[in-house]
């Protein structure tokens, strides 16, 4: 979203390049505050439960009724990891445990960074919260592939595969530069 104002004193901002700056930015020319834009982090979690992953089906837009992983938006105060665990509990209603870095995703075109643990089910127990139509717990041979809502859970879906399979956990980075429809 395009902002057009101030959000200190409401004047009409300018698009130039600050003095000690190499970007263009949004610039207030009667206050002097510059407005920059930055990626949002969103974090996620790939959970384990017995041999099985964990896939919520989302109850909103984007993407309404596609599956995905717990996943969303970096709450300020809260680190990686607790945003992540709070979002396993907000999307399924689980307790989860992290245990590791999986993938970090730059998505170039949505302005955002995607943050995905390693996370173990602490107790079995899951369930739909508020964004999530249903969650399943699901094997690995029925990720619904053509049914993922976004590209970055398909690539930490598919990075934990590969490192289940390699019998390895590392840390994979990419950069996505399409949108997914």
């Amino acid at each position: 979203m395009e902002q057009k104002f101030c959000s200190v004193c409401a004047a009409v901002v300018e698009i130039r390049v600050p003095e000690g700056d190499h970007l263009p930015r949004r610039v207030c020319p009667q206050c002097g505050t510059i407005h920059y834009e930055n990626p949002k982090v969103v974090v996620g979690c790939v959970v384990e439960f017995e041999d099985r992953l964990l896939v919520c089906r989302r109850a909103i837009e984007p993407r309404l009724g596609f599956w995905t992983l717990p996943a969303g938006f970096l709450e300020v105060e809260e680190t990686l990891a607790e945003g992540a665990a709070r979002e396993c509990r907000e999307e399924a209603l689980a307790t989860v445990s992290i245990t590791g870095l999986l993938l970090i995703a730059n998505v170039l075109q949505a302005h955002q960074i995607h943050v995905f643990f390693r996370a173990r089910l602490v107790d079995g127990a899951f369930g739909a919260g508020p964004e999530s139509l249903e969650s399943r717990l699901v094997r690995p041979e029925e990720i619904p592939w053509d049914d993922l809502a976004f590209p970055s859970s398909r690539e930490a879906l598919k990075a934990w595969l590969a490192d289940r399979e390699a019998g390895r956990e590392q840390l994979h980075e990419l950069t996505l530069t399409r949108r997914f429809t």
